[in-house]
């Protein structure tokens, strides 16, 4: 059982990629947090129902059936004061407002780092501060962010969105695969 010093520096990494998550851990380790890890909703479930963190990293596109906007809903419904980051390969303005919604504070496209993050937790409310752009979006960033507004939709179901986009499966994969930021 963790003291209460403890459960106010506990950070779970909800991340699918081993390597990364392992990075993740002993950096934030070495900032002195104690850090637990999932890789799936289900793990995230199971380690709720013993530990209270007070901080959470959550990769967005997770392997298997959920994606981590649903961790992100379940870590906020257990903790509405916990400080949860999203990380993501795949931004896009829909997943970043989502993930807001659902109690995320912050939303970082990867590749984000351990500075990064613990300046995101610090970032609880918003900031008027923040530099605005002149530069209108092209069609391939309007495209990207329709595709990943449906993704977001269906829940990061392939098929349906592939169905609702009115294109192939496969090219609907090319096409992620291409924008990939990881």
């Amino acid at each position: 059982m963790e003291t209460p010093e403890q459960e106010e520096r506990l950070l779970l990494v909800v991340e699918d990629d081993e390597a990364f998550a392992r990075t993740l851990t002993r950096s934030f380790e070495r900032r002195g947090y104690s850090v637990l890890h999932a890789a799936s909703l289900a793990e995230v479930e199971k380690l709720l129902e013993d530990h209270e963190p007070g901080y959470a990293v959550v990769d967005l596109k997770l392997k298997g059936e959920a994606s981590g906007l649903a961790c992100v809903q379940k870590l906020h419904a257990a903790s509405a004061d916990m400080l949860i980051v999203v990380l993501t390969g795949f931004a896009s303005i829909a997943t970043a407002v989502e993930a807001v919604k659902l109690g995320a504070c912050h939303y970082l496209a990867k590749p984000s780092n351990t500075d990064d993050i613990e300046a995101a937790f610090g970032m609880k409310a918003g900031t008027t501060d923040v530099e605005l752009t002149n530069r209108s979006s092209s069609i391939k960033t309007l495209e990207w962010e329709h595709i990943n507004e449906v993704l977001a939709e269906t829940e990061f179901n392939l098929s349906e969105a592939a169905r609702r986009l009115g294109m192939h499966r496969r090219t609907l994969i090319r096409k992620l695969e291409k924008k990939q930021v990881r």
